[in-house]
């Protein structure tokens, strides 16, 4: 029989508490996963984030915030709209461990490949500020092009919101087995206008864009309401059916600017700030070439 001294039980003890807490912010527990809504598929996980992460994503991101962009339904190129009133920037993938470990139980929980996803972007939602509703699959070539429709999303909530921020599904149809925990007397007037999310520091919607047939679903319309007290950050992670991280063209092909506000952006001092989307990589060229003075 083996006994061991009180001092190596509290060694062994102690290891197992490290190895738990390196490793435990990355276990997935499914019984936090709880379902908004089945048209669209739609899914909020509890506490998927930690207070340690969402703060980071937040400091981060501070920053580096830029007016958001939308995406143009015909050419696929960034433009500003008032559609779409938040601020926000890009973290690359694997940017720190604390970035990759988010994108680690990002795959677990959604079972995609990292691959698949794009950067993570944070966004900033300040009094008035929305988005209105909208899809996150495309309707343009350009950016089909590159890992095909986004099919899921991945919204973080890095921050409580005092009244408004919500996500809201106009088009969903409620599940008959789900049971809203949240009141009409804590939603906004424009998050009852359809089944809605409240953002709640460290939750995270898992939503679908396509249908398991990778057909795009209509129900999957979804709007960010006006923030009426408070603040809202959130980071979110789009996932594509394809790679996004596969090579599009030639880096050196012709050299043009693909948005009309590159030489303004340029000025600014963007191709050096934001020199992925500006300049480009190794594998992707850049949306603002010409304006950067690179070829």
């Amino acid at each position: 029989m083996i006994r061991l001294s009180l001092l190596s039980v509290i060694f062994l003890v102690s290891i197992s508490l490290i190895i738990y807490g390196s490793s435990s912010s990355s276990i997935i527990n499914p019984s936090k996963a709880k379902q908004v809504s089945w048209k669209p598929r739609a899914f909020v996980y509890e506490g998927f984030l930690t207070e340690e992460e969402c703060n980071h994503l937040v400091s981060l991101a501070k920053s580096e915030l830029k007016r958001s962009a939308v995406a143009d339904n015909v050419s696929g190129k960034s433009k500003l709209s008032e559609v779409r009133t938040s601020s926000g920037m890009f973290i690359s993938k694997g940017k720190d461990p604390i970035v990759a470990g988010i994108e680690d139980k990002i795959a677990m929980w959604t079972f995609l490949p990292k691959e698949n996803g794009e950067d993570m972007q944070v966004l900033k939602y300040e009094h008035g500020q929305k988005y209105d509703p909208h899809y996150d699959y495309f309707t343009d070539k350009v950016n089909i092009a590159r890992g095909g429709h986004r099919m899921a999303t991945v919204l973080m909530y890095l921050s409580d919101v005092a009244k408004g921020g919500e996500t809201v599904f106009p088009s969903a149809e409620e599940s008959p087995r789900h049971k809203s925990s949240t009141s009409d007397d804590d939603l906004s007037e424009c998050a009852k206008k359809g089944i809605a999310v409240k953002p709640r520091k460290g939750d995270a919607l898992l939503f679908f864009s396509l249908h398991p047939s990778a057909i795009p679903d209509p129900s999957s319309l979804h709007g960010g309401c006006p923030v009426i007290e408070g603040e809202k950050w959130s980071a979110t992670k789009w996932i594509h059916v394809d790679s996004f991280d596969k090579t599009v063209g030639e880096v050196g092909g012709s050299c043009t600017d693909e948005n009309e506000n590159c030489e303004r952006w340029a000025a600014l001092g963007e191709c050096t700030k934001n020199a992925e989307y500006m300049v480009g990589t190794q594998q992707l060229a850049g949306y603002c070439r010409r304006s950067c003075k690179i070829c």
